[in-house]
């Protein structure tokens, strides 16, 4: 089983990570793997992609024609690929060794059409001691109450993994046609969000299937020290409850994970800290739990300002 990995950047101020998330990628334990590396639209990129990865035969590289977004520049670098299995990777990351291993003994096992993993954190500027585990959604990592029984470590049928560490069989993902790219991307100031989510309740109204999560197959999402700045996480929080409410318009079906958050969030994971910090108070267990509360606030005030947005269709 031959696995594409596309990977995508779109400017030279990120080409070192993007870089060291294609190194990673190329030095797989798995055998068959091809790196497709796109640049949207930057030939400054495409021409460093040719410098440092053209003599390879396990590398592919595309530029697209302009810049078009990360989730068309996806659709293109699937396009373009020769796998039987397509993995994305974004250019902040870092793919354990052991990735599209655990990645193709799901497919194998289960018999899936799709296959997501875990991401985990690398604190490039530290771990803030406000940030509750709820919320690492919020920066791009598995947070607490993840899974199919609301465990990270458990796997199982989810309906979608973060866009850094998804899969699908090729010919799956093209029949599909790819990401929507008209969902994800910025649209003004509103940050819509959600390309993962769309096309995975496609998968599942044409083929009944959803995502299987294991989380043996370990991405690493590099956060960086704006991620960890307050404001930064309560406007990430806005725009992401506006997302919810914008993929209840395109795809109605798609937010029950988020209900079922929303249930352990106040049923079981708020009672939990309560008693934590009864037992054993401190100043990062208050900030996380006040940080909760606040960060969910804002989610829920995007959420409110994308009803007055989309309405309520």
């Amino acid at each position: 089983m031959r696995v594409s990995v596309v990977l995508c950047t779109h400017t030279m101020e990120r080409y070192d990570d993007c870089q060291a998330a294609a190194e990673s990628v190329l030095a797989q334990s798995y055998d068959d793997v091809e790196l497709v590396l796109v640049s949207d639209g930057d030939r400054d990129v495409y021409r460093q992609y040719e410098s440092d990865f053209g003599d390879r035969d396990d590398v592919l590289t595309y530029c697209n024609d302009e810049n078009v977004g990360l989730l068309e520049s996806r659709n293109n670098g699937a396009e373009v690929a020769t796998g039987d299995i397509v993995a994305f990777l974004d250019d902040d990351a870092i793919a354990d060794e052991e990735w599209v291993t655990a990645l193709v003994d799901a497919y194998e096992q289960q018999n899936a059409l799709a296959v997501g993993g875990r991401m985990t954190p690398a604190w490039v500027a530290g771990k803030p001691s406000f940030l509750p585990a709820e919320f690492y959604w919020l920066i791009g990592v598995t947070h607490r109450g993840f899974g199919p029984n609301g465990d990270p470590s458990e796997p199982g049928v989810v309906r979608n993994t973060f866009g850094s560490n998804i899969s699908f069989d090729r010919d799956v993902f093209l029949e599909l046609g790819g990401f929507d790219d008209d969902i994800g991307g910025r649209q003004g100031e509103k940050n819509l969000q959600g390309g993962e989510t769309e096309l995975c309740a496609r998968l599942r109204t044409e083929y009944n299937e959803g995502v299987y999560y294991t989380p043996d197959a370990l991405v690493a999402h590099k956060i960086f020290d704006y991620r960890t700045d307050p404001g930064w996480l309560v406007d990430r929080a806005f725009w992401q409850g506006y997302s919810k409410r914008g993929m209840e318009v395109f795809v109605p079906e798609s937010t029950g994970e988020e209900s079922d958050f929303l249930g352990d969030l106040l049923f079981r994971f708020v009672p939990a800290r309560i008693g934590s910090l009864i037992r054993s108070p401190s100043v990062a267990g208050v900030l996380q739990f006040v940080f909760l509360f606040a960060l969910t606030a804002f989610v829920g005030f995007g959420y409110l300002y994308g009803m007055t947005v989309w309405g309520n269709r």
